[in-house]
């Protein structure tokens, strides 16, 4: 359902935004090499298209009526999990993405066994399976950003490195993406066993320097 292509391209070292798109630009010159049919879209805060960036797990936000308040994917997702010495840390939905992310509890609590969301549980296996839930519903209900993002049919996040994490804003939209042109989405989303069943299925993934989603 999503395939995960290995490329090589210039990495531009470091940290501010205009070496990161340096790097990102290099990514999609290489990826048109390959695909030269394909439209692919940057998803992070360092796209340079308005879309991409809107999409970041920072920018885009899930109104749920447990939660009582619009949050970002980001702050959702951290604000979930649940380790052998504590969690979930619920009061990680009230504080900026940058701050959940990087909250010392999430290091310092032991193994993540799980995560809590809204009253329910989810498990570790598959390993993407709860992010890309989270990602793929906040999307879902912005029908304008759902609408755009199926115009593109490679996506990407320089920002992702794959020695460090496992979860992908870039994969969750490729894997939405691939549900809409499925015609899959709606049953995949109607419950948490449905999806665990397309996420065991959704990907064959490849080592490589870059990923191209």
């Amino acid at each position: 359902m999503v395939r995960v292509q290995s490329v090589d391209f210039t990495w531009h070292a470091g940290m501010a935004k205009s070496r990161r798109q340096m790097s990102m630009r290099s990514l999609h010159q290489a990826a048109r090499t390959l695909h030269p049919e394909s439209r692919i879209l940057e998803v992070s805060r360092m796209s340079d298209e308005p879309l991409g960036e809107e999409l970041s797990a920072f920018n885009l936000t899930l109104a749920h009526r447990k939660l009582r308040r619009e949050v970002s994917v980001e702050c959702a997702f951290q604000a979930s999990k649940v380790f052998e010495r504590g969690g979930p840390f619920t009061d990680l939905l009230e504080v900026k993405p940058g701050d959940a992310k990087r909250d010392p509890r999430l290091q310092d609590s032991g193994r993540l066994t799980g995560f809590h969301f809204v009253g329910e549980d989810w498990p570790n296996e598959p390993l993407t399976a709860f992010y890309d839930w989270i990602y793929i519903n906040a999307l879902h209900r912005q029908p304008e950003l759902a609408a755009a993002v199926t115009r593109y049919d490679i996506f990407t996040d320089i920002a992702f490195n794959p020695e460090k994490s496992i979860n992908c804003q870039a994969g969750a939209v490729a894997l939405y993406v691939a549900l809409v042109r499925r015609g899959e989405l709606q049953a995949a989303l109607s419950s948490k066993e449905a999806f665990l069943r397309v996420e065991a299925a959704a990907s064959v993934k490849e080592d490589g320097q870059g990923s191209l989603f």
